[in-house]
């Protein structure tokens, strides 16, 4: 069984969904990030933790990758066209959501006070609504790439949810109505559950 460690609000949630999505079993780990139950695993400190077996897996992309190749879901096969343009889509979201979502949060409380620059905030929601319009743009329907849904549906719907709690422009009914759908799944309803329970 897999054990995952992480909380339900962090980069972790995307792994959950996933697992749920896949039907595979899992045992939760609700730890923050340097509890010692993660730098045993990760000396990093940095969550989520994917242990599977003696594999022991960090950064929730490598994670998402891993156990979709794994079980042959929720990806195209590697090689293929479908999966250049699942990991062109997959790597922008990355790039153009993730890692400004990132950078703000870093300077609002998690780096040191002294070296926290809060101005960046308006930089990087403006780059941020550019980027949310380009990938309104690129999507296809019903998913990110058409009639499939992969992992990059779960990393952006993932980064929407995101974006709309740090108050970031979500300027873009396409992809509003798209991550409404995709948080309806059953799969995604269990990351609610899960952080009623803990």
């Amino acid at each position: 069984m897999y054990k995952i460690y992480g909380r339900i609000q962090s980069r972790a949630s995307r792994v959950i969904w996933l697992l749920e999505e896949l039907g595979q079993p899992y045992e939760f780990i609700n730890v923050g990030p340097h509890d010692p139950k993660v730098r045993e695993l990760n000396a990093t400190g940095k969550i989520p933790v994917l242990q599977d077996g003696d594999l022991i897996l960090s950064d929730s992309s490598a994670i998402m990758t891993y156990l979709a190749d794994k079980h042959g879901a929720f990806t195209h096969p590697a090689g293929s066209k479908e999966r250049a343009i699942q990991d062109s889509l997959f790597f922008a979201i990355l790039d153009e959501f993730d890692g400004l979502l990132w950078v703000t949060t870093r300077n609002k409380f998690i780096l040191p006070e002294d070296r926290r620059v809060p101005e960046i905030s308006d930089s990087a929601k403006w780059d941020f609504d550019q980027n949310f319009q380009r990938m309104a743009d690129r999507f296809k329907g019903p998913f990110l790439q058409g009639e499939t849904m992969t992992i990059a549906d779960i990393l952006c719907v993932h980064c929407i949810s995101w974006a709309k709690s740090a108050g970031f422009p979500l300027n873009s009914d396409v992809l509003m109505n798209y991550s409404k759908t995709l948080r309806n799944r059953p799969a995604y309803q269990k990351l609610g559950e899960l952080a009623q329970a803990t």
